[in-house]
């Protein structure tokens, strides 16, 4: 008895295995899909799939590939290692679902144009190419509370500021107790920036830059740098912008 006892364990515990590493990816998407996210042509497992085409909060993917990362279990957490080409770039690294909705991505790397990020954005008309690379991001409902890494923007145009571009800028993103800290510099703008932007855990951010011309500066920014002030006694007007997420 002890023996078919035994045996009948085994048998369940190996349709369960059988059953977690070949459930078919497409029912999965069907049941467990997250808002703002749609995919089409999936295929493989929910271990190991792909899906041939999606978009995720407006930005198009194509050729979305993943498979679990098993040891994520241990943190109560659904990781997945993904990697996707999107219309002119990629995007890779690893990213868990926590249990209480928590997102979290390790060591991403991506390369892509500014203008698939408009409608995540919600910035019309933003152009320039993102080079990023990571160690890790963390949302809590909808909100920035971790981030390490880098993030740089070439040939940058924001229609708000000026139609043509206004050149590259770096922010380094650190993370503290009272939320996520960057700083934030230009690489070769048209126009001399050194600043700083912080997300507190209260959902407030405020972005602190002292700016100033450059030779190559443009009469139409040097003319809207007058409305930011005075300038301190090193030639800088000072920008600031706040508000709540």
């Amino acid at each position: 008895m002890q023996s078919r006892s035994r045996l009948i364990q085994i048998g369940v515990l190996t349709f369960v295995v059988g059953a977690i590493l070949f459930f078919p990816a497409r029912v999965a998407y069907q049941w467990f899909a997250p808002a703002g996210l749609s995919l089409s042509g999936i295929s493989g497992s929910i271990w190991n799939g792909r899906a041939r085409e999606g978009d995720a909060n407006g930005v198009y993917l194509r050729d979305l590939q993943w498979h679990i990362r098993p040891l994520d279990f241990a943190t109560l957490k659904l990781g997945f290692a993904v990697n996707t080409m999107l219309a002119s770039g990629f995007i890779e690294g690893n990213i868990a679902f926590g249990v209480t909705g928590s997102i979290t991505a390790r060591n991403i790397s991506a390369s892509l144009p500014l203008a698939t990020l408009q409608a995540a954005i919600g910035m019309p008309g933003l152009q320039g190419n993102i080079s990023a690379q990571f160690s890790v991001l963390k949302l809590e409902d909808g909100l920035l509370v971790t981030a390490d890494g880098v993030l740089e923007v070439a040939d940058l145009i924001a229609p708000l500021i000026d139609r043509n571009s206004i050149g590259g800028y770096k922010a380094e993103f650190l993370t503290q107790e009272s939320g996520v800290f960057a700083s934030v510099e230009d690489t070769d703008g048209v126009v001399n920036l050194a600043g700083s932007l912080q997300i507190s855990t209260d959902r407030s951010y405020v972005f602190i830059a002292q700016i100033s011309a450059k030779p190559e500066t443009p009469p139409n920014l040097r003319q809207q740098m007058q409305f930011l002030g005075s300038v301190n006694d090193r030639g800088q007007h000072e920008l600031r912008i706040e508000g709540q997420l």
